[in-house]
């Protein structure tokens, strides 16, 4: 591979990052050609790009975003391939368990491809410890959603409260007016 063409795969690379605030980095080792092709299907199915890429250049592709990604050296070893989501940061986890659960791994076997790491709106998360928490993240229209539902909450019971004691003050000047 010549100079350019792997300055053309970094310029790349680098665009997708700039462009995809969610990608996971997984161990592309040992997949059979089948079952990887099964796992793009299934990428592009659900709006996800999955791309096998040399750990050196996605290296250099990550020194162009603006933030830390050092703690990701880490995964960049073996082959790597890169999983790119536009959703949240939930998708590519999700998108790994059902592929997990449709290639039936068993306990005690390394499913495949093995997530190594994610970035996700310039949050680090590496080891496949992380998978599990990743896969409970709540997107930001799903968070926007519950802060939104909690500040109108306050406001309804206030109204609430306010109808209901100017039903009872009606009901108390109607009393105190049938009496007289």
């Amino acid at each position: 591979m010549t100079r350019e063409e792997k300055q053309a795969i970094v310029d790349e690379l680098a665009d997708k990052f700039a462009t995809h605030q969610v990608f996971y980095i997984t161990n592309a080792a040992g997949l059979t050609v089948a079952s990887i092709n099964r796992f793009r299907r299934l990428c592009y199915d659900r709006g996800m790009e999955y791309k096998v890429y040399k750990n050196t250049l996605i290296r250099k592709a990550l020194d162009t975003l603006n933030a830390d990604t050092t703690s990701l050296d880490v995964a960049l070893k073996g082959q790597s391939g890169v999983l790119f989501s536009k959703e949240s940061g939930s998708a590519p986890a999700k998108l790994l368990k059902a592929f997990y659960k449709a290639e039936a791994y068993g306990k005690g076997v390394e499913p495949k491809p093995a997530f190594k790491g994610a970035y996700i709106d310039s949050d680090v998360f590496v080891g496949a410890e992380n998978l599990e928490v990743l896969n409970t993240i709540k997107s930001k229209q799903d968070l926007i959603g519950e802060i939104i539902g909690l500040l109108q909450s306050p406001a309804k019971n206030v109204i609430s409260a306010l109808q209901g004691g100017g039903n009872k003050l009606a009901g108390i000047l109607k009393t105190l007016s049938e009496k007289e």
